[in-house]
């Protein structure tokens, strides 16, 4: 019988507990009456995450797939913001269009894939990822800016698409994709933040590259230490993880004109809720542009695991590749010569 009028009031003082924890996590005080009946319970504040060292959370698989464009379209003017009817329509436009398939061969294996395959992800609701200049566009280039970019186009004509691996781009060397900042594709839009103290590492998933972001306060490499994904250095303000990068390879690539040598950019990851990351990036390329840009890119929530990209510098396709403008160009020397 005590053993019984134990339990109960152990369980009893179980179920307070838990009341009092409730009333306490809901503000520290039960909602007061109203004339109407009992007043709404207040919606819970969300509060960011924490590692077990202290520092906002960021760690998980996140995807930023998207088809807003980087910047807005000319027929846009001076419109930043979807209308929700306009928002769907682009929505329904993009998950269909892989199903339209074009009569042409060659354009037909350039679509290369039905709409299952594709991960390009939805409107973000504005007319532009940049959203600074306020016209939605990169800034002018720069003369020195403008005169690397021709040269560029210069040596491509001279050099041709594929008189070795070296003309071949980065993405089909199975050296680097997206790079940094990271904007997204059609597919494989997928990374995973890992955390320790003083150190941050976002891996990949397209052609798995990993970016270590120290936090200790250490100074970049030398100025003659060049990298691919460049040379990255990060602190916390607040709640935001502000990450500076410099020191870029002077062949990385990026989706838009840059110049390797000046090349700064300025990230910074916010976490806004459980599924969602606010990720923003500043471009500071005085030689290639008048003014620094930024643009914003949100990051959401990917279910499951991020398994291996299996792509190796020189797998077979790169063979095939050149392989292929060999004998093209062998079979158009061929017309000359019967000309």
């Amino acid at each position: 019988m005590g053993r019984r009028i134990l339990q109960s009031l152990g369980s009893g003082l179980a179920v307070l507990s838990m009341m009092l924890v409730a009333v306490l996590s809901a503000g520290g005080q039960a909602p007061a009456a109203g004339k109407n009946g009992p007043a709404p319970k207040a919606a819970s504040k969300w509060t960011a995450p924490r590692t077990a060292w202290g520092d906002p959370d960021l760690q998980g698989t996140w995807n930023n797939g998207t088809i807003t464009p980087l910047e807005r379209a000319r027929s846009a003017g001076e419109k930043e913001l979807l209308s929700k009817e306009e928002e769907a329509e682009v929505n329904e436009q993009s998950d269909t269009r892989a199903e339209r398939r074009p009569a042409d061969k060659a354009q037909d294996l350039e679509l290369a894939y039905d709409q299952f395959w594709w991960d390009r992800g939805a409107s973000i609701g504005r007319t532009s990822l940049i959203i600074d200049p306020k016209d939605g566009r990169l800034p002018p280039l720069t003369p020195d800016g403008q005169k690397m970019l021709d040269a560029r186009a210069a040596a491509r004509r001279a050099r041709g698409p594929a008189d070795s691996w070296l003309d071949r781009p980065l993405q089909e060397r199975c050296i680097l994709y997206h790079g940094v900042p990271p904007l997204p594709t059609g597919y494989n839009n997928n990374y995973e933040i890992a955390q320790a103290p003083g150190l941050v590492a976002i891996l990949h998933e397209e052609i798995h590259e990993v970016r270590l972001i120290h936090l200790d306060g250490r100074p970049h490499i030398g100025a003659s230490i060049r990298q691919w994904l460049g040379d990255s250095r990060g602190h916390w303000e607040g709640d935001t993880l502000v990450v500076e990068t410099t020191n870029f390879h002077k062949d990385a690539t990026f989706r838009f004109p840059a110049d390797a040598a000046t090349l700064r950019v300025v990230e910074r990851f916010r976490r806004v809720a459980d599924d969602a990351i606010d990720y923003r990036f500043t471009v500071d390329n005085p030689t290639m542009y008048a003014r620094p840009w930024t643009a914003t890119l949100p990051m959401r929530t990917s279910d499951g695991l991020i398994y291996e990209y299996a792509c190796h510098e020189a797998n077979y396709s790169l063979p095939n590749v050149l392989g292929g403008f060999r004998a093209q160009e062998k079979e158009e020397a061929a017309k000359k010569e019967k000309k």
